[in-house]
């Protein structure tokens, strides 16, 4: 099964993008049999407050040291545009060698390497 972490913007409607980012791990769930979706930072926005530095600062940290352990085969990005923080992990990813798929219109025209 390939592992699959899934970039998504948060800031903004940060409810609103979670219920997407639900959306999107639900359907890869039931479409694409051999693909396990990965969003952990997804438990990190309910435990921490993205709007205090020290706790974002955490979930950064969170996201470095699992994108690190090289269980990720390929960053999937989707949404309406690229974040902030989706550059910080399209720049770990092309720094390990995962591949970076766009899987939505408005992440196809960002530029990965």
């Amino acid at each position: 099964m390939k592992i699959v972490y899934i970039a998504h913007p948060i800031s903004g409607d940060v409810s609103g993008n979670l219920l997407r980012i639900s959306t999107i791990i639900r359907h890869i769930n039931l479409t694409e049999p051999d693909i396990l979706p990965f969003a952990h930072y997804v438990v990190d926005c309910y435990a921490l407050d993205d709007t205090v530095p020290e706790e974002r600062e955490r979930g950064i940290k969170n996201d470095i040291a699992l994108m690190q352990a090289s269980f990720i085969d390929e960053v999937w990005l989707y949404g309406d545009r690229i974040s902030n923080g989706m550059v910080q992990e399209i720049i770990l990813a092309n720094k390990l060698g995962i591949p970076i798929i766009s899987k939505s219109e408005g992440t196809k025209s960002f530029k990965y390497t």
